[in-house]
């Protein structure tokens, strides 16, 4: 299981449910794997009550599915919540670069441009964990320059399904072109073109549906 320091902010079920989603996401809580609240607990030092409530809160949206009397299973992929996570940061998202392109300020694209190239260096590696977290802070980054940091808290949950995608695609799409969509979106903003940001984006959130075929192909055992 993958772990990583519990901080000084988060309380147990805080950090219960940041740690089973990051573990969902990397497949390490591969689609139809069984969990055990007591297994969960030891492993992250804590004990059964806060791990029990990360979990109902994740089986709220679907994406673990709790028997009473037994052990909870990681959701198989259901490409129909995909789309529904999808869709949501879709609506969302194409608003926020928008904005982003309006309020952001020069300072904050820099920053950009600095996880792109990083974003860059892990591609040339083949290290594609550090590829989807530089990913996922570069789409925080554009709701913190919109000026809706909590809309992008709000959207976390069910984002999962959508992310456990993101995670296969990464693993099994060989003409990877994530980057190249950050970098444009980059170019956008720095030329305050709301149209060409809104398009990039719109068109980087719909790349799962192109890699459907290769991810069902690498992963024939993770869909029902």
């Amino acid at each position: 299981m993958y772990l990583t320091p519990r901080t000084n902010r988060e309380t147990g079920r805080e950090y219960a449910l940041r740690t089973i989603k990051e573990n969902i996401v990397r497949l390490e809580l591969a689609p139809g794997s069984f969990i055990s609240e007591n297994e969960l607990a030891a492993e992250m030092g804590l004990s059964r009550t806060p791990v029990r409530e990360a979990l109902i809160d994740l089986a709220k949206v679907k994406i673990i599915e709790i028997a009473p009397q037994k052990r909870s299973v990681v959701a198989y992929i259901d490409y129909e919540m995909v789309e529904e996570a999808r869709f949501m940061r879709k609506v969302l998202e194409v608003a926020v670069v928008e904005l982003a392109c309006q309020n952001g300020l020069d300072s904050e694209i820099d920053r950009l441009e600095e996880n792109v190239k990083l974003q860059r260096f892990h591609l040339e590696n083949g290290s594609y964990s550090s590829i989807m977290e530089l990913d996922n802070e570069f789409h925080r980054q554009l709701f913190e320059m919109a000026r809706k940091p909590q809309a992008y808290v709000m959207i976390q949950h069910i984002s999962i399904h959508f992310d456990r995608i993101r995670s296969m695609a990464l693993n099994s799409v060989k003409d990877l072109k994530i980057v190249e969509d950050h970098a444009k979106i980059i170019e956008a903003l720095r030329s305050r073109d709301a149209e060409a940001a809104r398009t990039i984006m719109e068109k980087h959130l719909n790349r799962y549906k192109f890699d459907e075929q290769a991810i069902r192909e690498q992963y024939p055992q993770y869909f029902a």
